[in-house]
């Protein structure tokens, strides 16, 4: 039987094992090389340092690239001799960098010109290819090979020499760093000065020798690692989670090209058709298996998991983090998201979720939704946690496994408090509490990772900080808000100041001329008519002077019993006429409640206009009242193109912010602080696409002496209160 070992088999397998070795120390070594440049900073990356590194780098490539070419064409190629030219250029200059690091390659004098000698030596390997290739006769080739030998021994010896140099004229304390490398470089060089004088006085190439080159790479490779992880003497080798993962799917990679060569090798020793049927069939099932496995981000993400359950004492890179979580939340442009979304993804990249959610408080102290992260499918309640869930967030800062939940699992009453729509929604996986001084400034939802796993200790701490600083930039952006809007209130009162003024000089005039009118009458018809202009005219400018001044006033409207299903339908009436009907009174029910009618009338006018131009044309308006309990319902709804729960939890409300042309941004401001002087509320729901309600919600007429004997039970003090403060007199 045929022995199947050959040696130019064995040299493929060696050369394409060398290959992937320094393939993998130049990737360690690029990211060792970033990691200096970004520890350091500019000015020592552009220093000798930085030069080692990519001088390192360079030669790394080049022996990867050249041992890589080797195993597919073999050594004595003319691909295969012009990348070994590249590869002894690259060391050469390595040698030639490790030299000016200290300053020897001017203090040296014979460095540079042996240097540029050998150089120009393999310069010459192809022109001597090119000789070789235009004079194809017996005689010449053979004569081209020989010289081509002489020169590569010439080129190992003058390398040999410089290392030795290197070595031995270097100060002890960088012997340490160079010891290792300059290991390497004699190893390969070494191996390829008996090489090539085997070659030269046998004039070929001995078989067993040049395939015993591809181990001799390997040694030296070996030999650069073990200075790698020796050779930083405070420090150890610890390359980073993702040169890590990198490094493992380099080597699966790597295994699987060998797997693949054995596996077509093997194939091919069975001979004839049926070898041919193998390999194509082989060939077609692999391809499809790594073109559906490989590319799945659930079989990254697991690698991931396995990576840094079993090779790392922790399960998170925290500088690697924590560069990332300062570069979401620092990023400034005007294509970043804003805040709470960029909140949502900090948190987010941390445990690789997919999406997530960002509840913060109202002032009734309810949790709404904020903010979006690539999730625009889920399902969220206007009030999505209610106020009487929130302090068990508060007070324990207890992260929420949410799987746990489902499963019934209660550690400290979390089933409680996790609403429904957040157990019914599988995608959902943890709440993370984001706490700054022991109150809540928001919630996130994390949603489930491509990868899901079991929440630990880990998790729980890593996010728990980080909650906290998130929580701090939330509270920072809303103080600043909240300074902002206080300087526009500001500016505002003392723009209004003047109008004011100037309002009241037009008052004070209109109602003395509708006096002296009265006094001075000759024309009683003209003068009827013209002393009734004048007095609603004098009428609407003191109701405009007392609407303005009670900005700064006790903010309290002064209520009557008022029918508002008349309210609505007098609001209708002003956008409706002949043939045009734009606003709908849909259902108007005898509903009386506590108002300011003119007050309100402006609310409703506001709330209908808006509806008007956020709906496309010929779209109508619907309005309609109705007794809830205690209170009167009037609501106002629109098909139009609707609100955006970011746009309403930060923009709706806010004054001084309008999306129309020309707008002063104050109306709905203005029409919610109305409905608050008349100890009403205002509610709005919206879905982009669909449209919007408008819910004002007034106490009834009928309820008044209920309502205040409420208040008075809430502003009286108590028994125990009144017995205190009797013994505090006596």
């Amino acid at each position: 039987m045929q022995n199947p070992f050959t040696w130019a088999g064995f040299g493929q397998w060696a050369f394409a094992a060398s290959a992937v070795a320094f393939m993998l120390l130049m990737g360690w070594r690029w990211d060792r090389r970033r990691r200096e440049l970004a520890d350091t900073g500019a000015i020592a990356g552009s220093g000798t340092g930085a030069g080692t590194g990519k001088a390192e780098i360079a030669a790394y490539v080049a022996t990867a690239a050249w041992a890589l070419v080797v195993a597919g064409t073999g050594l004595l190629t003319p691909i295969g001799q012009l990348f070994e030219t590249l590869r002894s250029l690259v060391w050469l200059g390595l040698v030639f960098v490790l030299f000016s690091r200290d300053g020897r390659d001017s203090s040296v004098a014979p460095i540079r010109p042996v240097l540029a000698a050998l150089v120009v030596v393999e310069l010459l390997q192809p022109v001597l290819l090119l000789v070789a290739a235009n004079n194809p006769g017996p005689a010449v080739p053979g004569i081209v090979q020989h010289t081509t030998v002489m020169f590569r021994l010439l080129v190992a010896t003058g390398a040999l020499v410089l290392v030795h140099n290197l070595y031995a004229g270097a100060m002890a304390q960088q012997r340490v760093a160079l010891r290792w490398t300059c290991a390497a470089m004699a190893m390969i060089w070494g191996y390829d000065l008996n090489l090539y004088t085997i070659a030269y006085l046998a004039r070929s190439v001995p078989q067993e020798l040049a395939a015993l080159r591809g181990v001799a790479l390997i040694a030296a490779a070996g030999l650069l690692v073990i200075g790698a992880v020796r050779g930083r003497s405070p420090s150890r080798f610890s390359p980073s989670r993702a040169v890590a993962f990198q490094s493992l799917s380099l080597l699966v990679i790597g295994a699987y090209m060998l797997i693949m060569v054995g596996a077509a090798q093997s194939l091919a020793w069975l001979g004839g058709n049926a070898s041919q049927l193998a390999q194509l069939g082989f060939v077609f099932v692999t391809s499809v298996l790594i073109v559906a496995i490989m590319p799945s981000s659930r079989v990254r993400g697991w690698l991931k998991v396995m990576l840094a359950k079993h090779f790392f004492q922790h399960r998170y890179d925290y500088r690697a983090e924590w560069l990332r979580f300062t570069r979401t939340i620092g990023r400034a442009g005007a294509q970043t998201p804003p805040l709470h979304e960029r909140v949502v993804q900090a948190l987010a990249d941390i445990t690789d979720s997919a999406a997530g959610l960002l509840l913060v408080p109202t002032e009734a102290g309810d949790l709404v939704l904020a903010s979006r992260w690539q999730w625009p499918t889920v399902d969220v309640p206007a009030v999505a946690i209610t106020a009487e869930q929130v302090p068990f967030f508060e007070q324990r800062s207890f992260i929420v496994d949410l799987d746990e939940v489902r499963s019934g699992i209660d550690f400290q009453g979390e089933r409680a408090v996790v609403p429904e729509w957040l157990r019914d929604e599988q995608a959902a996986w943890a709440l993370v509490p984001l706490l700054h001084f022991d109150r809540l400034v928001g919630l996130v939802v994390l949603g489930r990772p491509p990868l899901a796993r079991k929440l630990d200790w880990e998790d729980f701490d890593l996010l728990r900080v980080v909650g906290m600083q998130l929580a701090s930039y939330l509270a920072e952006h809303a103080g600043q808000s909240a300074l902002l809007e206080a300087s526009r209130f500001d500016e505002f009162n003392r723009r209004m100041a003047f109008v004011m003024h100037d309002i009241k000089n037009l008052a004070s005039q209109l109602s003395l001329l509708s006096r002296n009118a009265e006094k001075h009458a000759e024309n009683p018809a003209f003068r009827a008519d013209m002393l009734i202009t004048l007095r609603n005219s004098a009428e609407k400018l003191n109701a405009l002077l007392a609407r303005l001044s009670r900005y700064g006033g006790s903010n309290r409207e002064q209520v009557e019993d008022v029918d508002a299903a008349e309210v609505i339908r007098a609001v209708a009436d002003r956008y409706n006429g002949p043939g045009v009907i734009r606003v709908h009174v849909t259902h108007e029910t005898p509903c009386r409640v506590l108002a300011n009618r003119e007050a309100l009338e402006q609310v409703l006018l506001h709330l209908v206009q808006n509806a008007i131009d956020a709906s496309p044309d010929g779209m109508a308006v619907f309005i309609q009242c109705h007794v809830e309990g205690i209170s009167g319902c009037i609501e106002v709804i629109d098909t139009g193109s609707g609100m955006s729960a970011e746009f309403m939890r930060n923009r709706l409300f806010k004054p001084f912010v309008s999306t129309k042309a020309g707008g002063f941004g104050i109306g709905a401001f203005e029409a919610r602080e109305l409905v608050r002087a008349m100890r009403g509320k205002l509610e709005v729901e919206s879905r982009e696409g669909l449209g919007s309600r408008f819910a004002v919600r007034l106490p009834l007429a009928a309820a008044q002496s209920l309502i205040e004997a409420m208040e008075r039970t809430a502003t009286a003090p108590s028994p125990s209160e009144n017995d205190a403060q009797g013994k505090k007199v006596a």
